[in-house]
């Protein structure tokens, strides 16, 4: 280990040291062991019966092969690993995180998985479900953690399924080859949600043999059953689903907002590498739907969707008007955008039209989207079906304002740098090792710079916006999710490997940790926000001006906690821990 590493591993460590106890799990360890470096324990539910509040689970690298479960009594299922200890509070967390430098694989390839079908009763035999990572805690941290082969008998199974949770923040991880969704969380609890996905992959999930069908249920990422106005919002940035057998990213009957960000969605409701089509796999790329009580208005921002076996972005009949921004749909074999929708009484489950348009304040709001080619759904006019007025006609409704559609443009090649990406053309090989839009993300977690479906000088798209307070480059904004001239549309997480700390010898300092190449001068203005996303202030020019970015997130909120920084298209993630002299 050369002195460079050797020095950013002493200070990750020294940095979880400050937080709390720190513990270890590998593959060749012991839970019989005291969980230390030198005798680190084997799983990671031993490492969950003893931490607290500030604690860190350093997981070494390897395959760890699941083949035992547990009982989780409160969802009546089974789990490999079954996390249930809390932290306190975002700056307080209980951290899972993948060792620096290695790769933990958690393989569920003989994990014995529950057979109970449409019901359970109640115990460990009849359990319907299995998932190899289960989450029911509040405040935790996961990052740079493989799941993957988990099997099925009736009912798919989660890569990683989080239940009745709290601001879990799940970072870097990937889920594939699972018998069922890569991610579930479940939020039908009191006072769930709030989790972060930062820069996560769910890929190549199948569900073969459910009762429900053929490929019915593994989608790439899902959150569902959240109730109206309780818990916080959740929020995927970065995130890529792709060659899942139902839906890239799914949120039926969510009923708090969530939001997307800057995620990919590309070949959904195919398997096997993209050459199998299961029968019963929906293929849609974005679905935002379907809310009841009217209360899921979703954001879809910078998005991008391409070759799914339906609709780009679907929502999938929903009662509830979403925000979709600055997206591009590209070569969807249904349609690039389908506002499908309908309407429910208050109760959430008189359904008053099997299909209507949203209107009004509830209506669709669709701004600066590229659809190439300009095939839509249910946008401009719609057609409605008011069962208790036999009614069946076509009506008009919303169109958007400033999308390829309204201002008549219908792209070509010549408007992109590229149409080619190895994600278009190749199949029957795993993308997740193709340098390509969806191959290896870069070291700091960041997706891939590649020209695919980049406006490339002279576009017919480029300064066609309307400003929606997005970073822009030209005059105004441009259409799609990639604004030309400006370096990376990544909602990378930039973190740590350098400290600073305070001379006081009384009283808690501060010590942020961020790589050494982010400590480089920037220029502002950048936001500020938590975990949850909510916006906390903004640096300004002068408070940036001879100072690094870490610098003056501690000079201005000194707190310490994990702050995300919007600068540009870049997201930033300053570590600010707290050490006691």
């Amino acid at each position: 280990m050369g002195k460079k590493l050797t020095f950013a591993l002493w200070i990750a460590l020294a940095a979880a040291q400050a937080f709390g106890a720190v513990y270890y799990v590998a593959p060749d360890g012991k839970d019989s062991d005291a969980g230390s470096e030198s005798k680190p324990f084997a799983t990671l539910n031993k490492a969950n019966e003893v931490v607290k509040a500030g604690d860190t689970v350093w997981i070494r690298g390897g395959i760890y092969d699941l083949n035992d479960t547990v009982f989780f009594e409160r969802y009546k299922m089974t789990a490999g690993i079954l996390l249930t200890a809390s932290g306190e509070s975002d700056d307080k967390r209980i951290h899972y995180l993948a060792y620096p430098g290695e790769r933990p694989i958690f393989d569920g390839a003989n994990l014995p998985v529950a057979e109970g079908e449409e019901h359970s009763d109640g115990t460990p035999e009849g359990a319907m479900y299995t998932s190899p990572i289960v989450i029911s805690a509040k405040f935790l941290h996961l990052k740079g953690i493989e799941v993957r082969n988990t099997p099925m008998k009736h009912n798919s199974n989660s890569g990683v399924f989080l239940y009745a949770s709290k601001h879990i923040f799940l970072e870097e991880m990937e889920s594939h080859h699972n018998a069922g969704p890569g991610f579930f969380a479940n939020d039908g609890a009191d006072d769930g949600g709030g989790h972060i996905f930062l820069n996560c992959d769910a890929h190549d999930n199948y569900d073969p043999t459910g009762w429900q069908g053929d490929g019915e249920n593994a989608d790439g990422f899902g959150a569902h059953y959240q109730k109206p106005g309780q818990g916080d919002t959740t929020r995927f940035i970065g995130c890529r689903a792709w060659w899942n057998s139902d839906d890239g990213f799914d949120f039926i009957n969510q009923e708090y907002p969530v939001v997307l960000e800057n995620c990919y969605a590309m070949g959904n409701g195919y398997s096997d590498y993209g050459r199998g089509n299961p029968k019963n796999g929906n293929g849609y790329g974005i679905k935002m739907g379907q809310s009841t009580y009217g209360t899921g208005h979703h954001i879809i921002k910078q998005c991008v969707a391409w070759k799914n076996k339906s609709s780009g972005f679907y929502a999938n009949y929903t009662n509830a008007g979403s925000q979709w921004l600055n997206n591009t749909s590209y070569m969807n074999e249904d349609r690039a955008y389908s506002m499908a929708s309908t309407l429910y009484a208050e109760d959430g489950k008189t359904r008053l039209a099997e299909v209507a348009p949203l209107t009004g304040d509830n209506a669709h709001v669709l701004k600066n989207n590229i659809a190439f080619p300009n095939k839509l759904s249910q946008i401009g006019t719609c057609w409605e079906k008011i069962s208790s007025q036999d009614i069946d006609h076509y009506v008009d409704c919303p169109a958007g304002e400033n999308n390829t559609w309204n201002l008549k443009l219908d792209l070509t090649e010549d408007d992109f740098a590229s149409l080619d990406d190895p994600s278009m053309t190749v199949t029957g090989e795993d993308l997740s090792k193709i340098p390509g839009i969806l191959g290896p993300r870069k070291a700091d977690g960041s997706l891939p710079d590649v020209d695919f479906l980049r406006l490339k000088k002279g576009s017919r798209a480029i300064d066609k916006g309307e400003d929606l307070g997005f970073p822009f480059a030209g005059k105004a904004p441009d259409l799609g999710a990639f604004e030309y001239g400006m370096s990376s549309s990544s909602s990378a997480a930039k973190s740590s490997s350098s400290a600073k700390s305070s001379s006081s010898s009384k009283d808690s300092s501060a010590a942020i940790m961020a790589k050494k190449a982010h400590f480089a001068e920037i220029s502002g203005p950048a936001d500020v926000f938590d975990l949850q996303g909510r916006y906390l202030g903004t640096l300004q020019p002068e408070e940036l001006r001879g100072k690094s970015l870490a610098d003056a997130i501690r000079a201005k909120f000194r707190n310490p906690g994990i702050y995300l920084v919007r600068h540009g298209h870049n997201l930033h993630r300053i570590i600010m821990w707290t050490f006691y002299q």
